[in-house]
C-alpha cells in the first residue's frame, strides 16, 4: 500500500472514531449507531442499490476534482458544470425524438460539452489574464444556478409546481428496469455504468498517456514544461473542459438518474462534495470511486440510523466533516509516519551495527592458549608465550 492510500484509510479510522466520541460524548450508543449506519446501506439489495446510486454523481465530481488536481488545478466550480451539463441533457430529453439507444449517447455527449464548455471560461481567463481559476469558478456556479433558474422555470415548468422542472419519462432518462430489479427496485440507473466507464479511461489518460503525462507536468512545473516545450495555455484549457465534463456527467446522472427532473433555487451539494472525495480518494480515479462509494453509504444509512435509534443523521455529516478535516491535514499524518519510518531505519541499523560487532570472527583459543581479548592475558599464558 502506497503512502497517499495509508493517509486516507488513518483519516477515515480518525473520523470514525471522532463520531463515536461524539456519540458517547451527547449519550448515544456509538456500536449500535454505526451498525445502523452500515445497515442502512447495506442491509438488503435495494439500500446497496440505493448506496450506489446515492455514490454515483459523487464518483463523477470527485473524478472532476482529481483530475483538475492532478493537473495543478482548482475546479471548485463542479456545482455549476453539474448543473448546466443537467440543464442541456434536460432540454435535449424534452425536444429532441430519438430511439432510447442513441438518445442516450445524445444526452451523454450533451451533458459532457455543457459541463465543458461552462469550465472552459474560467480555463480561458486564467489563461488570457491570469484570473484564479477559484475566483472564475465561484461567479460561474451562480451563474449557472440562475440560468437553470430562469430556463426551467421560463420554458419546462412543472405546471403548479414552481419549484422543479416537468419530469421526463423513464424511457427518456438512465433509469432502467431490469438494473433497479437487479437490485430489488432501487433508483440504481446507467450512470454508474458512466462512472466507472469515466473512472478508467481517466486512469488510463492520466498514467499511459503522453497527453496525460503534459497535463501532469504543467501541474507540477509549468515553467518547466513550457521549457520542454508543451503548450501551458492549452493545457491548463484542456484540463478544465475535461474536469468540466466530468462534473457536466455527475449532472445527467443526478438529474436523468437518481430524479427524473431538475429542482430550481438548488446548488448540488454533490458539487462541493467532490473535493472530500478526491482528497479522501488520494487524487488518483480508483480511489475517487472507492471514496465516493464509501460516502455514498454514509448518506444512504444515515436515515435508517435516526429511525432506529436516537441519534441524530447530524452525526454522520459530522463524521463525513471530520474525514475531510483529517484528509486535508494529510500532511501532518505523514509527518508522523515519517518519523515513526525513521525510529525504525534507526533502531534496525542499530541492530545490524551491533549484529556486526558481535558476530566477529572470534576464534577459538582451546589449542592456542590465546586470549579471547575481551580479558588480560594470565601469568600462565603469558609464560606459555614465552
Amino acid at each position: 500500500m502506497n503512502r497517499k492510500g495509508l493517509v486516507s484509510i488513518i483519516a477515515t479510522l480518525l473520523g470514525l472514531l471522532a463520531g463515536a466520541i461524539l456519540m458517547f460524548a451527547t449519550g448515544h450508543n456509538a456500536f449500535e449507531g454505526f451498525l445502523y449506519l452500515i445497515q442502512g446501506g447495506t442491509k438488503s439489495l435495494e439500500r446497496i442499490g440505493n448506496t450506489i446510486a446515492t455514490a454515483t454523481p459523487l464518483i463523477l465530481t470527485g473524478l472532476s476534482l482529481t483530475f483538475a488536481f492532478r493537473t495543478g488545478l482548482f475546479n471548485i466550480g463542479t456545482p455549476g458544470q453539474m448543473l448546466f451539463g443537467g440543464l442541456c441533457a434536460t432540454v435535449v430529453g424534452h425536444t429532441v425524438n430519438l430511439p432510447r439507444p442513441l438518445l442516450l449517447v445524445v444526452l451523454i455527449l450533451v451533458a459532457f460539452i455543457g459541463g465543458a464548455l461552462w469550465a472552459a471560461v474560467p480555463g480561458a481567463l486564467k489563461t488570457l489574464f491570469n484570473v484564479h481559476e477559484v475566483v472564475s469558478c465561484i461567479m460561474m456556479n451562480w451563474i449557472g444556478y440562475w440560468v437553470v433558474y430562469y430556463v426551467v422555470k421560463d420554458y419546462f415548468p412543472n405546471g403548479n409546481k414552481a419549484t422543479e422542472s416537468l419530469p421526463l419519462a423513464d424511457n427518456l432518462t438512465l433509469r432502467s428496469t431490469w438494473l433497479s430489479d437487479l437490485f430489488g427496485g432501487s433508483y440504481i440507473n446507467l450512470g454508474i455504468i458512466i462512472a466507472i466507464v469515466a473512472v478508467l479511461v481517466i486512469a488510463f489518460i492520466l498514467n499511459k498517456t503522453t497527453f496525460g503525462y503534459e497535463l501532469k507536468a504543467v501541474g507540477f512545473n509549468k515553467h518547466a514544461a513550457e521549457y520542454a516545450g508543451i503548450s501551458v495555455n492549452r493545457s491548463v484549457i484542456f484540463s478544465m473542459m475535461i474536469a468540466g465534463g466530468l462534473a457536466g456527467l455527475a449532472g445527467i446522472t443526478q438529474y436523468l438518474g437518481v430524479a427524473t427532473n431538475m429542482q430550481i433555487g438548488v446548488m448540488p451539494s454533490q458539487g462541493f462534495d467532490g473535493i472530500a472525495v478526491a482528497l479522501l480518494g488520494a487524487t488518483t480515479p480508483i480511489g475517487s470511486l472507492l471514496a465516493a462509494l464509501f460516502f455514498g453509504l454514509l448518506y444512504a444509512g444515515r436515515g435508517f440510523m435516526s429511525v432506529m435509534t436516537d441519534v441524530p443523521p447530524e452525526i454522520a455529516d459530522t463524521i463525513i466533516a471530520t474525514i475531510i478535516y483529517f484528509a486535508a491535514t494529510s500532511i501532518l499524518v505523514e509527518r508522523i509516519l515519517d518519523k515513526i519510518s525513521a525510529k525504525r531505519a534507526l533502531k534496525k541499523e542499530v541492530k545490524t551495527i551491533n549484529d556486526s560487532l558481535i558476530g566477529t570472527d572470534i576464534q577459538s583459543t582451546d589449542n592456542k592458549n590465546e586470549s579471547l581479548g575481551f580479558m588480560p592475558p594470565t601469568e600462565e599464558e603469558k609464560k606459555g608465550e614465552e
